[in-house]
């Protein structure tokens, strides 16, 4: 499919083929997709985290404020990453002290966060970025490959192995398939769950770093509605919603799917609001075309 709309785009516009294009076209996903690696383990995990957007723009905020205060890079970049952990570890205290339902807890904290936002700054956008720090979302590791993508690459690498190939992944599988059986395996589900929210926030963080650094500016507007993409990405590539199973290397290819998708549409000239319907009918067509098929198959052989 990914194949098929890469065609699709380079016959519609006579541009989508242009080297530049192309590099342009990964800063409509990379940082999503940065938030999607960490988010697919925690749902093959049976956990979900809703307040993703919401932790993007709170570190950005954070960041904002610190680069008004006359810190340098390092301290933004360290505030933003900060705030994220912690309001991944504060969804994951809620979550594992309490035995809430994460999205119980999480649409409550996307609303918080997000409030908070505009609480701390009403109307008004923070601006004042040192130079250097524009490097982490317009920055070019070599040619047209930018600094974005390349770390996306990196990290998708290391989590293939983190889920695929260590200890680690195989407990969030055996959490994700049977949480009691886990536990009475000698797994601390608790802990465990508790560690991808935290590497969720610390993500969102880090996806906060590069969008403020690209777009130069906060708001409290800033990454609004982009849970959905996010969420779309994860199902997209496989993961069940239901946890227990997924890959990441279907993660990966969701993600140039929807990056394609959303870019050849914009070529196109295709309208925001157009494009969220489109990635809605996406997400309801993933979820829902496993069901319809295990029910057809269930009434076949009743036939």
């Amino acid at each position: 499919m990914t194949a098929g709309v890469f065609i699709a785009n380079s016959l519609a516009s006579p541009y989508f083929l242009d080297p530049w294009n192309l590099s342009d076209a990964t800063f409509n996903f990379t940082e999503k997709a940065i938030v999607a690696l960490p988010l697919a383990l925690l749902i093959i995990c049976r956990e979900i985290d809703l307040s993703i957007a919401s932790i993007i723009a709170l570190a950005s905020v954070t960041m904002g404020f610190c680069a008004e205060a006359g810190l340098g890079t390092p301290w933004i970049v360290l505030a933003g990453l900060t705030t994220g952990a912690l309001c991944g570890a504060f969804n994951g205290w809620l979550v594992t002290r309490f035995d809430i339902p994460s999205i119980v807890v999480t649409i409550g904290t996307m609303s918080l966060f997000r409030g908070l936002t505009y609480v701390l700054l009403g109307d008004t956008a923070l601006k004042n970025y040192p130079a250097e720090f524009d490097f982490f979302g317009q920055g070019y590791v070599y040619s047209v490959l930018s600094f974005e993508f390349s770390l996306f690459m990196l990290l998708a690498v290391v989590f293939y192995l983190l889920l695929h190939r260590s200890t680690f992944g195989r407990r969030t599988y055996a959490i994700g398939n049977n949480p009691t059986a886990a536990f009475y395996s000698g797994v601390n589900v608790a802990r465990h769950k508790m560690t991808l929210f935290i590497l969720v926030g610390l993500f969102c963080g880090i996806a906060s770093v590069m969008l403020t650094s690209r777009l130069g500016s906060t708001r409290p507007t800033i990454a609004l509605g982009w849970e959905l993409s996010i969420i779309t990405m994860v199902v997209l590539g496989g993961v069940n919603i239901l946890g227990g199973s997924g890959s990441i290397s279907g993660v990966i290819i969701a993600v140039f799917l929807m990056g394609l998708v959303t870019f050849g549409l914009g070529l196109l000239n295709v309208p925001g609001i157009v494009m969220s319907i489109i990635i809605g009918a996406m997400l309801i067509g993933v979820i829902a075309a496993p069901i319809l098929l295990k029910r057809m198959r269930l009434g076949a052989g009743r036939a």
